[in-house]
């Protein structure tokens, strides 16, 4: 089952943040959260959806935005930026 079906099972509320890889197999992270946000439940408009990728140029951070998402953590990952990305969100 993709991302956004698992979260479109679970009550709302179930969930605080996404951390949304970009690359992946079935369904890259852009369509993921396009699926998400286009769910008929209050959270799928406001769940934080943050990016996780290899791709860090200034395009692929306004992509990541302009689909939906509410942050890019571009990879490797500095863990506190993460955190700190995530507190934010939250």
């Amino acid at each position: 089952m993709l991302f956004w079906g698992i979260f479109s099972s679970h009550p709302e509320g179930t969930f605080d943040v996404i951390l949304m890889d970009i690359m992946m197999p079935l369904m890259d992270g852009y369509e993921a959260t396009r699926q998400i946000r286009k769910l008929d439940r209050t959270d799928a408009s406001s769940i934080p959806i943050i990016a996780l990728t290899a791709n860090a140029f200034a395009e692929d951070v306004r992509h990541a935005l302009d689909c939906g998402m509410n942050a890019h953590l571009a990879k490797p990952l500095d863990v506190e930026k993460m955190i700190h990305t995530i507190a934010l969100s939250l």
